[in-house]
């Protein structure tokens, strides 16, 4: 055992084995046991491109991918790849969402650089890929066909005010209402308010003085939602205070001012001017100079309106103890409330906990009984990092029972939790129950069908343009579209076409606004006229692939390659009806394939490969097997890994990654044998070292070529050998 731990040792240390081919400038002199002599071999080998006889094999592509951080920089996978492969692929650095992010802003920076690191290299680059319905700028792409607003009901004139973008503060934005005469200090107002905003959140209400001092903050807020919201509280001023501050930095946009009231409590008379702003004045407003904002008397009205509501949850509760997590203040529940007792202290608690809410527009209704008049707060958030989702609404309190409401958007959607806020509210306080409600707003009307598919065109367009002026032509196969095809259903005795569903909320997929029919001829034209658009082009050089995973499935005899040639067929009919000539030039297989131990189980997996290459020879089409990985599987049908190989006896470490090997070679010398000589497009391996520990893909798995040290190992060797037809 001693020996071993020293043979595997020598094998990790960074280029002991040589590979002088890969690394002919890097010399080491270094004292190796005997027993590394069973992979001394692989220094034998040519790199990797140069076992293929290219005269058996003239168009075939040795190729490899890689991350493009890495080539770009130069690094040791960039020797690698500059040395073995005739093409590389970025891992992620060609899809949609590394490209364009959510406001639709393109960026193709790192693209370019790949390409032209590639081509200084002397290899060319493989595109990945143009259509996927994941890796998506998912909220672009869904603004770009939500719903179209009603056009105003009525004119209705109000105050607009003009800002920009949310900023970080509160006071970033404000505006002021200055009073002829100040509020008086220790009497009771009561404000209301009418706002409607582009943005949703709170705007934070500061009344003070016009010199700047004795600004009393947390005075109270109004809720900003993209429908006009009726705000209402009372307050007391701490001083005489003649200036109204509006404060509005977090919620920026554009908002709809209607309907300003501002009385003493028990008095009729409203102290603003013009408070429904029907005359052409705004002598009572004003702002600092420093203060980028705009405003002026115009339409407020909102877009035709009906609100339909749908409860979503009711939380009551049980007399006991507090249910929840304790923040500092846990009120016990009597008579069925939760019952609060001020203690002078910032108290808060949850009322109700991990509701799972979709993005829209909700009213909270809150039941509650209180010992005074006044207002708290409750904040509704979907977790507590700085990435998490939260609100902060008014709990309007009257003396006695209310059931005070707000309402609110959420853009993010999740599970979220509910904290009622008294803090210092010196009142007592009986929580009876806190009823959420689903608010849907009849003043907008769907795209119809065909409008989101012109919409989501034009986007597609535009993204494939970017992408084939950034790589100027020198980039002329592509995976056109990626990963479409369901592996269950039925549509004419084939798998349909992926859709989406409940298990996947983050992916966008083209298909279902296309239709699946449309969904090729759409991205096929899309590519073939961006690539002809660019200077010096030939349209005949472009090729474009269709690209799937499972095709060679055993356990449903090869479904999945079938129903994938199916709609190609579909795709190409449904083009050439509609005169765009759709042509798909070849089929891209993921082969992310494992070695079976068991040998029945092994040999079921080389007939499904055996039949996958015949399928797709039968086409006429390009045959590329598109992503080429593979892992070992023990004899009880576990995933092993190399953490679990490097603790083996050298021998049997060494038997079970050549029996790798010439797992790798009997693939390459089927695709030979199968696929005739013009429709021999490539292979790709795509682990090109095995992955780490910590690695997203195939964790810790053993499914590069070389190992993490850059050296080569077995399945080097038999896929060079299957190159060289050995």
């Amino acid at each position: 055992m001693k020996v071993n731990k020293y043979i595997i040792s020598a094998l990790v240390c960074p280029f002991v084995l040589g590979s002088c081919a890969d690394w002919d400038d890097w010399k080491y002199d270094v004292e190796k046991p005997q027993t590394i002599a069973q992979y001394e071999y692989l220094n034998d080998y040519a790199p990797l491109k140069e076992n293929l006889d290219r005269s058996a094999h003239p168009g075939f592509k040795v190729s490899g991918a890689l991350g493009v951080d890495e080539f770009n920089q130069q690094g040791p996978l960039f020797r690698l790849a500059a040395h073995n492969f005739d093409e590389v692929v970025a891992g992620n650095a060609m899809k949609m969402s590394s490209c364009v992010n959510d406001q639709g802003v393109m960026d193709f920076s790192k693209v370019s650089s790949f390409v032209t690191a590639a081509e200084d290299a002397g290899v060319s680059v493989y595109g990945h890929t143009l259509a996927w319905h994941a890796q998506q700028p998912k909220k672009w792409l869904e603004k770009l066909i939500k719903d179209k607003e009603l056009p105003p009901a009525e004119e209705n004139p109000g105050l607009i005010i003009t800002s920009g973008e949310p900023k970080a503060n509160p006071w970033d934005y404000e505006i002021y209402y200055d009073l002829d005469e100040p509020l008086k200090a220790g009497k009771t107002y009561e404000i209301s308010l009418n706002v409607r905003g582009t943005n949703s959140g709170t705007i934070d209400f500061w009344p003070g003085k016009k010199d700047g001092s004795d600004t009393q903050y947390g005075a109270g807020s109004f809720i900003v939602s993209k429908s006009a919201v009726d705000n209402s509280f009372s307050f007391t001023p701490k001083k005489d205070m003649d200036r109204m501050r509006f404060c509005f930095g977090k919620v920026g946009g554009t908002l709809y001012f209607d309907n300003f009231v501002l009385k003493e409590k028990g008095s009729n008379q409203n102290i603003v001017v013009n408070s429904t702003f029907d005359e052409n004045d705004i002598s009572h407003w004003t702002k600092v100079s420093w203060v980028n904002i705009s405003y002026k008397i115009g339409n407020v009205a909102g877009a035709a309106a009906v609100e339909a509501e749908n409860e979503v949850s009711k939380q009551t509760y049980k007399d006991g103890k507090f249910p929840y997590y304790q923040m500092g203040c846990a009120p016990e529940i009597i008579n069925g409330s939760m019952h609060f007792v001020p203690t002078g202290d910032w108290s808060q608690f949850f009322c109700l906990t991990g509701l799972a809410l979709k993005s829209g527009d909700y009213a909270v209704d809150v039941e509650i009984k209180s010992t005074k008049a006044g207002n708290i707060k409750m904040t509704v958030q979907n977790g507590w990092g700085g990435d998490a989702e939260s609100f902060t609404g008014n709990v309007a309190l009257k003396e006695g029972w209310t059931t005070a409401r707000f309402k609110m958007t959420l853009e993010q959607g999740g599970n979220y939790d509910f904290i009622l806020k008294p803090e210092t509210f010196n009142a007592t306080l009986d929580l009876k129950s806190v009823s959420v409600k689903k608010i849907v707003k009849m003043n907008s009307i769907p795209l119809t069908p065909k409008e989101k598919s012109d919409t989501l065109t034009w986007a597609m367009n535009k993204w494939i343009s970017g992408m084939m002026q950034a790589t100027e032509g020198k980039v002329k196969a592509w995976d056109l579209i990626n990963e479409a095809v369901a592996g269950e259903g039925n549509v004419n005795g084939f798998y349909p076409l992926q859709t989406a569903n409940e298990n996947n909320p983050d992916d966008f997929f083209w298909q279902d606004y296309f239709t699946p029919e449309m969904y090729g001829p759409i991205v096929e034209k899309a590519a073939r006229d961006a690539y002809a658009a660019v200077e010096g082009t030939n349209p005949e050089d472009l090729k474009l692939f269709i690209n799937d995973y499972n095709l060679e499935s055993d356990w449903d005899n090869n479904k999945k390659v079938k129903s994938l040639v199916y709609w190609i067929g579909v795709w190409e009919k449904k083009g050439q009806e509609l005169g765009y000539n759709t042509k798909i030039d070849g089929i891209g297989s993921q082969m992310h394939i494992s070695y079976y131990e068991n040998p029945q189980t092994l040999e079921s997996k080389k007939k499904g490969i055996q039949n996958m290459l015949k399928i797709m020879a039968e086409t006429g089409k390009l045959v590329r097997i598109s992503e080429l990985d593979m892992g070992y599987v023990d004899a009880n049908g576990n995933d092993v890994t190399t953490a679990q190989l490097e603790k083996l006896p050298i021998d049997e470490r060494v038997a079970k990654e050549k029996a790798m090997a010439e797992y790798y070679k009997w693939i390459i010398e089927q695709y030979f044998a199968i696929v005739p000589v013009s429709q021999q497009y490539g292979i790709c391996q795509w682990c090109l070292t095995d992955a780490p520990a910590d690695s997203g893909w195939r964790k810790g798995q053993p499914v590069g070529l070389w190992n993490l040290n850059y050296q080569r190992k077995p399945a080097y060797g038999g896929f060079a050998d299957g190159l060289a037809g050995k």
